[in-house]
């Protein structure tokens, strides 16, 4: 039987960013978007007779591998809860981003890969405009998009910015940290939901009395995260927040949706007044090689966009952006016609993303 770090140094090493345990199955690894159990055709025997040979997992099996990285303590809250998050590293391999659960009474693991490396904007592919958000002395910058579509990625490369180029204080509130990042320019402290901190909101309120510049807020899930990190953007902080939404329009009233109606004239107010810009990415399987490409949206706080939040009227936030090339904003179909026409990616997978495919379809 081999181990949960044989594992996933295997899924390091071939390039997977997911890898999934779960009995009745073999392991399986997500690679470029497709999953790929141990024992799928498509390896060839590629994995190595250590690996190939694994067949589906019995339930002994998997909790064993579960124990195998986790510490007594994390062990028995995963026991009492059902669930777990948490960091995890092999020393010289990689990070990763562990979610164990437990399913018809069994344990499970969902694992992500962790980059190790920051990557910069260059490398990433990311838009020239993201560094001028960085840039911002103050207010809401969100990246946003599906789960697995490289938010933490844009994130990491955006705080890795701030920390070359200037000398600021730099708060990340994260569940669980996954890229860690050195001391640059910048002071940067890392503090982990249920390890440093109770909750977001928690760290949050007790952020703003530790002399903050940047305050990263992994994920904005509730009215009062989402509250006290407008109040820090208003009060002169630089925000940068994540949201599970597909666009930027979405992103707006998502936000605005979360809390009670007799709040929402208030906080669109706030927020048309906060909001700096929404990076709204999804990932697309290329084929011009191996692996993925971004799908970038991006929405820059003008004066016309904080207008149509304040008014309500996200509905225009799309021809807004169709027009604001000159600030830098691009809609997604935009973007994906951009990378289309650079024959990244293909033209089925273009429309499948598209927020208008009829009308895509006749531009391409």
């Amino acid at each position: 039987m081999v181990t949960t770090d044989e594992i996933l140094a295997l899924a390091f090493r071939i390039g997977a960013s997911d890898v999934h345990i779960t009995v009745n199955s073999p392991p399986a690894f997500r690679l470029h978007g497709k999953l790929l159990p141990f024992d799928a055709p498509e390896w060839h025997g590629g994995l190595g007779a250590d690996f190939s040979a694994i067949r589906k997992l019995t339930p002994e099996d998997t909790d064993l591998l579960v124990r195998q990285i986790m510490t007594e303590g994390q062990y028995h809250k995963f026991q009492e809860t059902g669930e777990y998050d948490f960091s995890y590293a092999i020393t010289g391999v990689c990070r990763f981003r562990v979610n164990a659960f437990k399913q018809q009474g069994s344990a499970g693991l969902a694992v992500r890969l962790i980059n190790s490396e920051v990557l910069s904007f260059q490398e990433l592919g990311l838009p020239e405009v993201l560094a001028s958000l960085c840039r911002k002395p103050r207010g809401l910058v969100l990246v946003t998009g599906p789960t697995g579509s490289g938010k933490s990625t844009t994130l990491a490369s955006m705080i890795n910015q701030i920390n070359e180029e200037s000398r600021r204080h730099i708060i990340t509130l994260e569940d669980p940290i996954e890229f860690v990042h050195r001391h640059k320019k910048s002071l940067i402290n890392q503090r982990e939901v249920g390890r440093d901190t109770r909750s977001f909101a928690s760290a949050l309120r007790a952020a703003m009395r530790e002399d903050p510049d940047v305050i990263l807020v992994g994920e904005m899930r509730d009215p009062e995260t989402i509250g006290i990190a407008m109040t820090a953007a208003e009060t002169g902080h630089l925000v940068l927040g994540t949201l599970h939404t597909a666009s930027a329009a979405q992103t707006i009233d998502r936000i605005i949706d979360v809390f009670p109606p007799h709040r929402q004239q208030q906080i669109k107010v706030q927020l048309g007044n906060t909001i700096q810009g929404v990076v709204a990415q999804t990932l697309i399987p290329r084929i011009d090689k191996p692996g993925r490409v971004a799908a970038i949206e991006i929405m820059v706080a003008t004066p016309a966009i904080r207008n149509l939040i304040r008014e309500g009227k996200t509905y225009q936030i799309v021809s807004q952006m169709q027009t604001g090339a000159k600030y830098g904003m691009q809609s997604l179909d935009m973007a994906l016609r951009s990378i289309f026409m650079k024959k990244m990616i293909s033209r089925e997978e273009a429309l499948n993303h598209a927020a208008d495919p009829e009308t895509l379809s006749k531009i391409l």
